[in-house]
């Protein structure tokens, strides 16, 4: 895949990805502009004494790691979240939440509100009520029982002070001593001094762990809560950048998809992969309110006339090898303007001085009359039944360069008609005395243009860029090759400002060339008398020749 191929799309939905990304950040800004500042207040705490003990075993920080895990699932259940409320005199609480650090028994406690001093009252209060949930609490509502056990454990540190300081000088006198009888008493004394030591050491550290300073299951608070002054939200700008980027990416998506799901042929590189050949004519849409069919002939300076010129230019140069004489110009769908193309590439080779009859051989729904303003009778079909001879049938333009013959009434049998050694004759004639002969037919999904095609030097193919499907573009090519059929080239047709880029470059050019823009509506030294461009062709040149021919 190639690199524009890529980017064409993105390129062709310019537009939609421009609009979905402005109004994607747009309205994210505008949104945001009324959301309040948010502000952002957090509380610590401390599970047991680690931080306290210079010497913490393992055991501790794990219970206390422990202990905090159950802390947390504790701050967000009902009790403390509804004695929080009521302390504060709230209906609702601010967002809120709590979580532990791993391995060192630390609880954080943030909260998120519109409201700074809000924010830091409750995180304050969740603490609070925290803390009134642990044993923390309760060891301070049993002041009196705390005061009774912290004697105890004075005069404990009393008793083992002075029972150690006993063993030591029985030690010292021991050494003094020389009788047996002596030395065998005050070593028992020592021994009992030490059972005793021992006894009350046990007592003082049973009666330490169960006050608030000795126990792992405590709860306070190493850093209340500051009152916040900076809010930390919301990012407006970095919301606003990336609903602009999702609305890109969106819309990309949108684009990348709307090419994928259409299948129509759009650009040369269509033609060039589904047709095998190329596109040699670029037609932009024609004034409205002027006649299309004659518009080179009114318009010789104008930008669609010199892309017809163009087209023209292309044409001879693919009959440089094998000339091209019997030129049919036939399209996919009726709406494709091949009539149209037809006419003004007759107008436009006469230009060069040549002479070129335009026939129209669409038997089922012909249109050449229609334009042109003439019958539709005496016509092609009644040289087909010998009502008339040929030279009956011609009119011709003013200048008498292009012959005209429109197709007759509609026949009940067509194909039979087209497909006869009549139309060969006819054709044959038609050659002997023209440089060019430019035939509308039918559209090629018709069986009359394929045979049609294969009496031809050359298919002029018209397509509308956008609106015909590669399926049906490849049907219509099997046909041709069925027939025999030589295509000279593609003509883009009725090409819209905006449509590819690939294909614009051909039709703006002209349009902003200032030389073509002069007098782009004037017509040529010879056309200064107002005539119309087809008339009634009595003893032209074209009509005494070809009535000299037997069909």
């Amino acid at each position: 895949m190639k690199t524009k191929d890529v980017i064409s799309p993105l390129l062709k939905w310019w537009w939609l990805i421009l609009i979905v990304t402005l109004v994607g950040g747009g309205s994210s800004f505008l949104i945001t502009k009324q959301q309040p500042p948010i502000y952002r207040a957090a509380t610590t705490l401390v599970v047991g004494r680690a931080l306290n003990d210079p010497n913490p075993t393992n055991n501790e920080l794990g219970l206390s790691q422990q202990l905090a895990d159950v802390y947390v699932t504790l701050a967000q259940r009902d009790p403390v979240m509804n004695a929080t409320k009521q302390a504060l005199g709230l209906q609702k609480l601010p967002n809120y939440v709590v979580s532990a650090n791993s391995n060192n028994g630390l609880i954080d406690i943030v909260v998120v509100d519109t409201s700074p001093a809000r924010a830091q009252a409750v995180a304050n209060e969740l603490a609070r009520q925290l803390i009134s949930q642990s044993p923390t609490n309760s060891a301070q509502d049993q002041a009196s029982q705390q005061k009774f056990v912290n004697q105890q454990l004075s005069d404990l540190q009393t008793n083992i002070a002075k029972t150690q300081q006993d063993i030591e000088d029985r030690q010292k006198t021991l050494q003094t001593m020389n009788s047996a009888v002596e030395i065998a008493d005050a070593q028992s004394q020592i021994n009992a001094l030490e059972t005793k030591l021992a006894l009350m050491q046990t007592n003082y550290a049973t009666l330490y762990a169960g006050t608030q300073s000795g126990a792992l299951n405590t709860l306070s608070v190493i850093e209340p809560a500051a009152l916040p002054t900076i809010p930390v939200g919301p990012n407006k700008w970095m919301i606003m950048l990336l609903v602009s980027l999702i609305g890109f990416t969106l819309s990309s998506g949108t684009a990348y998809l709307l090419e994928y799901i259409d299948s129509t042929i759009k650009t040369p590189d269509d033609v060039s992969r589904v047709l095998g050949t190329s596109v040699i004519g670029y037609i932009s849409e024609m004034e409205a309110g002027k006649e299309g069919w004659s518009y080179v002939y009114n318009n010789p300076r104008s930008p669609i006339a010199e892309a017809f010129r163009f087209l023209r230019t292309n044409i001879e140069f693919a009959s440089l090898e094998t000339p091209i004489k019997k030129i049919l110009v036939t399209s996919a769908d009726v709406s494709d303007g091949k009539t149209t193309v037809a006419t003004n590439l007759a107008f436009s080779i006469a230009q060069e001085d040549r002479k070129v009859i335009l026939l129209d051989a669409d038997l089922r729904k012909p249109s050449v009359h229609e334009l042109v303003g003439l019958p539709i009778t005496p016509g092609l079909s009644e040289v087909f039944r010998e009502k008339v001879n040929m030279v009956d049938t011609i009119r011709s333009s003013a200048d008498k360069r292009v012959a005209l013959i429109t197709s007759g009434n509609p026949p009940p049998n067509p194909a039979e008609l087209l497909a006869s050694k009549k139309m060969e004759r006819v054709l044959s004639s038609l050659e002997e005395v023209a440089d060019y002969i430019i035939i509308d037919g039918p559209p090629f999904l018709i069986t009359d243009a394929a045979i049609i095609a294969s009496k031809v030097d050359g298919v002029l193919l018209v397509i509308r860029p956008g609106l015909l499907r590669e399926d049906q573009a490849r049907v219509m090519l099997e046909q041709m090759k069925r027939s025999g059929t030589k295509i000279i080239g593609v003509v883009f047709n009725r090409i819209q400002r905006g449509q590819a880029k690939e294909y614009r470059y051909y039709t703006l050019a002209y349009e902003g060339s200032q030389y073509y823009n002069d007098g782009a509506g004037g017509a040529s030294s010879n056309n200064d008398e107002k005539k119309k461009p087809a008339s009634r062709m009595g003893n032209s040149r074209l009509g005494g020749k070809i009535a000299e021919k037997k069909l």
